[in-house]
């Protein structure tokens, strides 16, 4: 039942009303019943959980128990955890001046008793915020008892005169001050044992210890605690007893597919206003940038425990938009739509968000990453076009053939980054048999998205060995294979991080 915050200003209105105690918890699980009666989307934003974590994360608050969420980075952890209040109710009272949010009709600190005892009905009723009773703390090796549970206050000691046997020189911790909202502790492994040790008591016996005082103050707090599994062996570990404590592990994910991924890129990403009406994006790139994060967790150079986060395509999609409006605003054009060269814009986009193993630090990280954008583009190559390596095996006859004949003939094709869309347009169209060839195998493609594709074709070759592909300062070029095995310039080119084939060795 909503009360007025308006209205109800005293303890006795209050009651007038029919006010009664709910705990958190229980506010939370009739709030999430009233939503799955009601169809309501509950956790909304939140892409790829529907039959995964959310439903157990659902089944623990129905359970009323305290959280612990258990996932590599960038699997929106905390993002769930600050959605929970929205099942909060709006508002709930509190006795004005406490420092822990006292229940007007169950207060527990000091303050608050002797308030209610002093001025009875007359006590002075506030409102919370459901967005107010959200508190949260990144778990540190510097975090201290203090900062969690409390401490002596000598200022207020000697402001009111008390001494330190008064309890009313406490100094409440973050924790209490989460009284009857959530509290949230991310990274838990980073807490040191010890300050762990003191959640114990908060989680199960509902008393707290700061320095000489045990204080029996039965907090109502919903716990939410998140943890990546590679802090455990890194920097630290949750205490056994700690864990034993939190009711529900669950452990969360990333994008099992390449739609969702896209999804949840699509939602995330901060374009201007300008580049999306600027910059079109065919789906076929969207498609490639979520690839670059699907090949990376698969790297034999990248270190599978630490994962590879949904911000390495958010940031890679925002570079690569901006690379397309770059090349856009020099060229004097209004609009355009982004290529394939724009995808080794989002390099920087890469290196930053990967860990490396010692062999891919070898590589160094600038070549993993241009060889996880190359091993995208094959892998989506060949759910669109006839797979050469199987066309060699089964030695039928390669639909590529014209194409590559016309490279080895010593033509070559440069593609570079500032490229006008007249000049891009007329660059793919110059190779014979390139059109003949989508239209065979991909019809019906038109505009733009027909340009793109073309490119797309000369990029899927070259990562199938039908063609070679070079850097160049200002771009790429593609030639023919064979000219490059015996062109001792070319195979120097290929050594060189800047003007060659940056591809790890072992992707060559």
């Amino acid at each position: 039942m909503p009360f007025s915050p308006d209205k109800l200003t005293t303890l006795g209105a209050l009651k007038a009303a029919g006010y009664r105690t709910q705990s958190v918890k229980d506010e939370l699980r009739a709030n999430l019943i009233a939503a799955l009666k009601s169809g309501r989307r509950v956790f909304p934003g939140i892409l790829g959980y529907d039959e995964t974590v959310i439903p157990e994360l659902q089944t623990a608050l129905l359970s009323r128990h305290n959280i612990l969420l258990l996932g590599l980075r960038g699997q929106a952890k905390t993002r769930i955890a600050r959605q929970l209040t929205e099942l909060l109710d709006e508002y709930i009272p509190y006795i004005a001046g406490s420092e822990i949010n006292d229940d007007p009709l169950q207060p527990i600190s000091r303050y608050a008793r002797d308030l209610v005892a002093q001025a009875g009905d007359d006590t002075p009723i506030g409102w919370l915020h459901r967005t107010d009773r959200y508190t949260e703390k990144l778990a540190t090796p510097d975090v201290s008892v203090a900062d969690l549970i409390g401490d002596l206050d000598p200022i207020k000691a000697a402001t009111q005169k008390l001494t330190y046997a008064d309890e009313r020189t406490l100094h409440f911790g973050l924790v209490p001050r989460a009284h009857r909202g959530i509290f949230v502790i991310n990274e838990l492994p980073d807490l040191q044992a010890r300050i762990q040790v003191a959640l114990f008591n908060i989680l199960q016996e509902e008393d707290i210890q700061v320095r000489g005082f045990k204080l029996r103050l039965p907090l109502d707090i919903q716990f939410v605690f998140t943890a990546n599994p590679e802090d455990y062996t890194n920097r630290g570990a949750i205490v056994t007893p700690l864990k034993d404590r939190i009711e529900s592990q669950i452990l969360t994910h990333y994008p099992k597919d390449l739609a969702t991924g896209q999804a949840i890129t699509q939602q995330e990403a901060h374009l201007a206003e300008a580049q999306r009406t600027a910059v079109h994006v065919d789906p076929l790139v969207q498609e490639l940038v979520e690839q670059i994060a699907f090949e990376a967790r698969h790297s034999e150079y990248v270190d599978p425990k630490s994962g590879v986060s949904a911000r390495l395509t958010i940031s890679a999609y925002e570079n690569l938009v901006s690379a397309a409006e770059r090349r856009m605003l020099l060229a004097g054009e209004t609009k355009t739509a982004v290529r394939l060269t724009d995808l080794y814009g989002a390099v920087p986009s890469v290196t930053g968000k990967v860990e490396l193993v010692y062999e891919g630090e070898q590589e160094g990280a600038h070549k993993v990453a241009q060889s996880l954008i190359s091993l995208a583009i094959k892998t989506q190559f060949a759910r669109y076009f006839p797979d050469p390596e199987k066309l060699k095996r089964s030695k039928k006859d390669s639909p590529y053939e014209a194409v590559v004949g016309w490279f080895n003939a010593g033509n070559t094709v440069d593609l570079t980054r500032q490229q006008n869309e007249r000049a891009y347009e007329k660059t793919l169209k110059g190779v014979p048999g390139l059109e003949k060839l989508l239209d065979a195998l991909q019809p019906g493609k038109k505009g733009t998205e027909r340009l793109l594709w073309l490119e797309f074709l000369l990029h899927g070759m070259a990562e199938y060995s039908l063609l070679s592909k070079h850097r160049l300062e200002i771009g790429l070029q593609f030639k023919d294979m064979l000219g490059s095995l015996f062109n001792p310039s070319a195979l120097a080119d290929d050594d060189d991080d800047e003007d060659g084939d940056s591809r790890p060795s072992r992707y060559r």
